[in-house]
C-alpha cells in the first residue's frame, strides 16, 4: 500500500471515529417531550389511581371503595350537619364492612346499618343505628335526588330527621319533563309549597335521571362524582323479597382529603 492511500485511510476512519462520538453526545442531550411515551404513562397512572386530586372542588371527598367498583363522593358544605356527621363515621371506620343491604332497580342503593356487618344470610335489615340522636333535616332548594345523589335515610319521624348512620346512594331513571311535573304537583309541592325546580335541574332529571319524588323530604348531602357506573352494577344484583342483594356487597370507606 503507497504512502497517499495509507493517509486517506487514516483519515476516513479518524472521521467516522469522531462523527460516532458527536452524534453519541447530541443524543444524549435530548429532552423528553411532553409528548413522549414516558411522560403519558406516568401521568395517565396517576390520573387512574387518584383522579380526586385533579378535581376542582375544596368540599370534603370520600371515597366508597365496594366489591364491584370504587366510587368518590363529594359532601356538600350547605349540609353541615349531615356532612360533619359522616365525616366522623368515615374517621371511626363505622361504615368498613357494613353492607349495601337493600338495592331496588331504577331507584337507589341503601347501606349504613350497623347490624349487616355480621347478619347472617337471609336477615332484613335497615333498623340499626349508630350512638345518638337523630340528624335534624336540611333540605335546599339546590339539592335534589338527581343520579348520583347522596342522601339520608329516615323513618317516618314527623320532623324528618334523618338516620344518623344509614344512607342511600340514587341510581333512579330518566324522567321527562310532564312526568317531572306530575311528580312535583303531587309529591313535592306538598312537601314544600315555595319549592320550585330550575331549567337546570330539570334538564339534569331529563338527561341523567334520578328519584324527583324525595326532593324536599329527604335530606340530600352530597352527590357521587366518580364511579356511576358501579351504582348500576350493585342496583342491579339479584335480591330477595327484602332487597337484599344474594351476595353480599361490602363497603369501605376513607377520607381524600
Amino acid at each position: 500500500m503507497n504512502i497517499a492511500l495509507k493517509r486517506v485511510v487514516i483519515i476516513s476512519i479518524v472521521f467516522t471515529v469522531l462523527l460516532q462520538a458527536a452524534f453519541a453526545q447530541v443524543k444524549a442531550k435530548k429532552p423528553v417531550t411532553k409528548g413522549s411515551t414516558k411522560a403519558l404513562v406516568t401521568k395517565t397512572a396517576s390520573s387512574y389511581s387518584e383522579p380526586w386530586k385533579s378535581l376542582p372542588t375544596k368540599e370534603r371527598l370520600v371515597e366508597i371503595t365496594t366489591d364491584y367498583g370504587v366510587m368518590i363522593a363529594r359532601l356538600y358544605d350547605s349540609t353541615p350537619l349531615h356532612r360533619d356527621n359522616f365525616i366522623k363515621l368515615v374517621e371511626q371506620k363505622f361504615y368498613d364492612s357494613l353492607l349495601f343491604h337493600r338495592v331496588i332497580n331504577e331507584f337507589m342503593i341503601q347501606g349504613g346499618d350497623p347490624e349487616s356487618k355480621t347478619a347472617p344470610e337471609g336477615v332484613r335489615l335497615g333498623a340499626g343505628s349508630a350512638k345518638g340522636d337523630r340528624v335534624p333535616a336540611e333540605f335546599k332548594p339546590a339539592l335534589f335526588h338527581k343520579k348520583g345523589a347522596l342522601a339520608a335515610a329516615r323513618d317516618d319521624n314527623p320532623a324528618k330527621a334523618s338516620s344518623n348512620c344509614q344512607f342511600y346512594i340514587v341510581q333512579g331513571k330518566a324522567i321527562a319533563e310532564q312526568e317531572l311535573q306530575s311528580v312535583y304537583s303531587q309529591r313535592v309541592q306538598v312537601a314544600n309549597p315555595s319549592f320550585s325546580y330550575s331549567t337546570r335541574q330539570k334538564e339534569i332529571y331529563k338527561r341523567i335521571g334520578g328519584a324527583p319524588f324525595l326532593d324536599q323530604s329527604y335530606t340530600v348531602f352530597g352527590e357521587v362524582i366518580s364511579g356511576l357506573e358501579v351504582i348500576d352494577k350493585i342496583a342491579t344484583l339479584p335480591k330477595d323479597e327484602g332487597d337484599r342483594p344474594l351476595q353480599n356487597v361490602r363497603m369501605k370507606m376513607r377520607l381524600l382529603n
